[in-house]
């Protein structure tokens, strides 16, 4: 029904939407704080964490997390049709948390969705790079601990250091310093989420080069997309540009709902986060920028007190963190066949 450039074209445009979606659905992780401390107004903090979330485009060159998301799957067994419906179901879940307010990952979903889709080509579990998956999986879990266990550190560093500030003059220097945390966030946020569809989009190159066969083990996919720096430039502005959009529903959810955030408590979330999400680019682990802010924003409640913490709000986005990979994966599945079996595209 598609010939392979039309399927080409169309992924790459579903690709950079997902990128924008990701950007509105994540710009609350990067503004929240900022926001509930009163430190920029909800305008002011988009076109802040949009700015940051582009600059990061110059700095991360090295697309170790795109490599890894992109080799989630042997590559052998991809197809335009396999990243499509993962695609679709990305997004599809990414607006459906979004609607309902729910913080949850883009980069997960996306993952979930290009195993659904694979493994509903082949009915083989052997299809899954399990390396790469297991990381993944251990990180969902790993990067809200390291965000909480740092931002507890931190929170506590800082006030000891100004124990002995007068509270107003503290505050608006912290009020300061926090417009330089909420950068390094959303820099952290770009270098990692940026890259998330960037591996597809490369591999929907190679298969098109190719007209359609199957790619081998050994496909240059990081090669490929160190020589075709319109790939980086145009995801990383799709996200800048959906940041700019804000996603106000899950602004309140990440900065008044966990627990509230004063300006000292905000440098300190703020700070965690982007060491994390630094940290695990540079390892090429594609992390949750959502999990990582939010148990860092538990962790600087976790000094006050451990009731600071409304931890029935965390419990419920536990389960939607761990619904994520599974639910994309099904309804990944769903799309595949259908794309297969009612529109004739080829496997």
């Amino acid at each position: 029904m598609f010939g392979y450039s039309t399927l080409l074209i169309i992924i790459i445009s579903m690709a950079l939407v997902f990128d924008y979606i990701n950007g509105f659905h994540d710009s609350a992780n990067s503004i929240a704080t900022i926001v509930s401390t009163k430190v920029l107004t909800p305008f002011q903090a988009v076109l802040w964490a949009a700015l940051w979330n582009f600059v990061a485009y110059f700095i991360f060159k090295e697309h170790k997390v795109a490599n890894t998301v992109a080799k989630t799957i042997h590559p052998e067994f991809v197809s335009l049709t396999v990243i499509l419906a993962g695609l679709a179901a990305a997004i599809f879940w990414n607006l459906l948390t979004w609607w309902f307010g729910i913080p949850s990952s883009s980069s997960h979903t996306l993952i979930g969705g290009f195993i659904g889709a694979a493994l509903a080509k082949t009915g083989r579990l052997d299809v899954i790079e399990m390396q790469n998956l297991s990381v993944t999986v251990l990180f969902i879990f790993l990067s809200p601990i390291i965000g909480m266990i740092l931002s507890f550190i931190i929170t506590i560093i800082i006030n000891w250091l100004a124990r002995k500030s007068r509270p107003y003059k503290a505050e608006q220097w912290f009020k300061r310093l926090q417009l330089v945390s909420s950068a390094a966030f959303s820099l952290g946020h770009g270098g990692n989420d940026a890259q998330k569809v960037m591996g597809l989009i490369t591999v929907a190159l190679l298969l098109d080069k190719s007209g359609g066969q199957h790619l081998s083990e050994n496909a240059p996919i990081l090669q490929t997309m160190l020589q075709n720096n319109w790939i980086p430039l145009a995801c990383y502005t799709a996200i800048g540009l959906g940041t700019m959009t804000g996603g106000w529903r899950i602004v309140k959810t990440m900065g008044t709902r966990i627990t509230k955030v004063t300006p000292i408590e905000g440098v300190a979330a703020e700070t965690a986060a982007a060491s994390t999400l630094i940290l695990t680019e540079a390892f090429g682990i594609p992390v949750s920028t959502t999990h990582t802010v939010t148990g860092a924003i538990m962790g600087v409640g976790a000094t006050k007190r451990l009731s600071a913490v409304r931890w029935g709000v965390t419990i419920n986005l536990v389960w939607a963190w761990i619904l994520t990979i599974p639910v994309s994966a099904g309804f990944a599945a769903l799309v595949y066949w259908v794309l297969h079996s009612v529109f004739g595209l080829p496997k």
